[in-house]
């Protein structure tokens, strides 16, 4: 068994975190300051961000904002495209599958 105490976890603005990284998917904590924002992006698997700690604002390809904090739970398409925005101090886990998916660069 692998365990991590999310909560405790010393993840510097900006530098996430690769908790574990396996073929059946990879996860990723990340801490985002108040203000900070993931520009717009996309990834090549299906993608879940839940939110650990503080707020955040999420925008969709179509223009959809929502908004959340701890608890929150949001499921991305492969390939589908968001930006996350801190409202204030926000910690987040990604969790991506499979890893890499189809069409990410490492597969060459």
């Amino acid at each position: 068994m692998k365990a991590w105490n999310v909560q405790e976890l010393e993840v510097e603005p900006s530098h996430p975190h690769v908790l574990d990284s396996e073929i059946e998917g990879r996860v990723i904590a990340m801490q985002l300051t108040a203000g900070e924002k993931l520009a717009e992006h996309q990834v090549h698997e299906r993608a879940w961000l839940y939110i650990v700690s503080g707020q955040v604002e999420i925008d969709d390809a179509d223009g959809e904002t929502l908004g959340g904090g701890a608890g929150l739970l949001a499921e991305f398409n492969p390939n589908e495209r968001r930006e996350v925005r801190a409202i204030t101090d926000a910690r987040m886990l990604l969790f991506l599958s499979p890893w890499p998916g189809d069409g990410h660069p490492s597969q060459g």
